[in-house]
């Protein structure tokens, strides 16, 4: 009996001892991502915007971002309407991880993409965050975040997949993709939408998949932007 006891024990310490590692290595790798996205001080971005929402009418307009560090960040669509999550996390993931507001565990890896991928699982430590959990698939070899999927208190579960060129050596996306529900999405008052037959609704059609592509053509980074550039947090 004493001798069972004894495995259990060690079983338990090498299990401790294994998962504090894998713990340990995947702050590291992070901690990789965070320095190269730490280049960035300041930037703006331009682009254009597609939204694809079954049966809904939405064009696709012109965009700037603006991102201050640590944390500013306005998106702005010239014309009609926007789709993407409260703060701006689907199209800047640095005001996501660019904080040390979250615990980090080790979930494995993954193929994404034909790549073999690094998977980090963070939990907000505060009560009061929007976001539940936030899962990041990240290239160990590059250290670029591939793909996120969040789960938020009020609008359900969206995911997102970023693609690098010109920008990557900035940690900074050419496309993000962003795939939502629309039957856990809540709309912003007052925002009307026109389907393709005419009639107009204040509410997203149920049962359907959201998709919003952000294609950036140029970024000006670390320029020296004002807070006056921001009319507000998005």
């Amino acid at each position: 009996m004493k001798k069972n006891t004894k495995h259990i024990v060690l079983f338990l310490s090498l299990s401790m001892f294994t998962l504090n590692g894998m713990g340990q290595d995947i702050q590291a790798l992070l901690n990789k991502v965070k320095d190269k996205m730490n280049q960035v001080q300041d930037y703006m971005a331009s682009g254009t915007m597609k939204t694809d929402v079954v049966f809904i009418k939405v064009p696709i307009a012109p965009i700037q971002s603006f991102y201050m560090k640590p944390d500013k960040f306005q998106f702005t669509r010239k014309s009609g309407v926007s789709l993407l999550p409260k703060g701006g996390v689907g199209i800047n993931i640095g005001s996501l991880i660019l904080n040390d507001d979250y615990t980090v565990v080790d979930a494995g890896e993954n193929l994404w993409q034909g790549k073999k991928v690094k998977v980090a699982k963070l939990i907000p430590l505060s009560e009061a965050s929007h976001i539940v959990l936030t899962t990041l698939y990240i290239d160990p070899v590059q250290l670029l975040i591939s793909r996120v999927s969040t789960t938020t208190k009020e609008n359900g579960t969206y995911e997102l997949e970023m693609h690098y060129g010109r920008f990557s050596s900035w940690g900074l996306p050419d496309k993000v993709v962003f795939y939502f529900n629309t039957k856990d999405y809540k709309l912003p008052k007052g925002i009307t939408f026109e389907y393709d037959d005419g009639t107009k609704t204040s509410d997203l059609p149920k049962h359907k998949k959201g998709r919003v592509e952000i294609v950036y053509k140029a970024y000006t980074i670390n320029k020296g932007l004002g807070v006056r550039a921001f009319q507000g947090k998005y």
